[in-house]
């Protein structure tokens, strides 16, 4: 089983009232920590009190940890969620540099990813971006009592609704699962798994690594290590191919209309690695649902259960 360290980064982004953009950022999935300060200004230490009214050019910001299974292109385009990137030095009710937007970054290379974000961004409106990029030039930690102020306060002031809350709790990261050049997955795979995987091939039946394979585990994507099926759903169906009540969730799968020699079916492929898996028919057991995932060896990989935590 192939492992890689997780390495965690940061970003600083500065959003309005650091309460709710804290809050809001903590509910995404692969951000392990977030923390609220003062970042940018002109002096050492602030206080709450001096950023509001004594003009130390600090904006309220959020330091966001976060792991390699989430892009930082990704917490990017959810941040804009809960913003309007168009208004300068105010989000909501709140008016004042302080206030403003801004992105600033701790690793030079994220600088082009910011970069090309915010063309991305520039491209939805028609009114100028204000969102400030920068390198982080300082950042101090905001009282204690600002610490995940909306889980010590759930009545507390925020400027960013119910709606843009869900979408945040909801949002499914792909960064750990990236899909692959060709160029890469010709190194990695065997001829047939390419085959299978990229030109919709079918391995022969019952000569395939997992038709009677019934060993406790989880089955992922060859092609970028996705958990996709559990052996807790397979099921012998004798039909040639290893076959599933269903995928662990349906969302990392996506099935298409399949018109291909003269039949009509259901394509069943990876969602993030985009990678043929096979096809799903309804002559499943009816114990289990009714359906059949009928999966070529070739596109999956086998994790025994006692190596699935790593």
């Amino acid at each position: 089983l192939y492992m890689e360290k997780e390495i965690i980064k940061n970003i600083y982004l500065a959003g309005g009232c650091f309460w709710g953009t804290e809050k809001y950022l903590s509910l995404i999935s692969g951000v392990v920590a977030t923390e609220v300060g003062y970042a940018n200004g002109k002096t050492k230490n602030p206080s709450y009190e001096d950023v509001c009214r004594k003009g130390t050019g600090h904006a309220e910001t959020v330091k966001v940890s976060y792991s390699g299974n989430i892009l930082l292109k990704e917490i990017l385009e959810i941040f804009y969620e809960a913003i309007d990137p168009t208004q300068l030095n105010r989000q909501g009710n709140d008016i004042g540099t302080q206030y403003r937007s801004g992105i600033y970054y701790v690793d030079e290379d994220d600088k082009e990813i910011i970069e090309n974000s915010i063309a991305d961004l520039a491209k939805k409106y028609a009114e100028p971006i204000q969102i400030e990029v920068m390198p982080l030039i300082n950042y101090y930690k905001a009282e204690e009592y600002h610490q995940k102020y909306l889980e010590k306060n759930p009545y507390g002031y925020c400027h960013i609704g119910s709606y843009e809350f869900n979408k945040a709790k909801t949002f499914t990261p792909s960064g750990k699962y990236c899909k692959k050049s060709k160029e890469e997955l010709k190194k990695i795979l065997t001829d047939i798994q390419y085959k299978v995987t990229q030109e919709n091939a079918t391995e022969p039946p019952f000569e395939n690594e997992y038709n009677n394979h019934f060993e406790k585990g989880i089955y992922v994507d060859i092609t970028t290590g996705e958990p996709l099926f559990s052996s807790d759903d397979k099921f012998q169906s004798h039909c040639g191919w290893p076959s599933f009540a269903k995928p662990i969730t349906k969302d990392v799968v996506v099935e298409n209309m399949d018109s291909s020699h003269d039949m009509r079916r259901i394509e069943v492929r990876s969602k993030n690695g985009d990678a043929h898996l096979g096809h799903v028919f309804d002559d499943g057991p009816a114990a289990l649902g009714g359906l059949r995932y009928c999966i070529n060896s070739a596109a999956i990989k086998f994790v025994a259960q006692k190596d699935i935590q790593k």
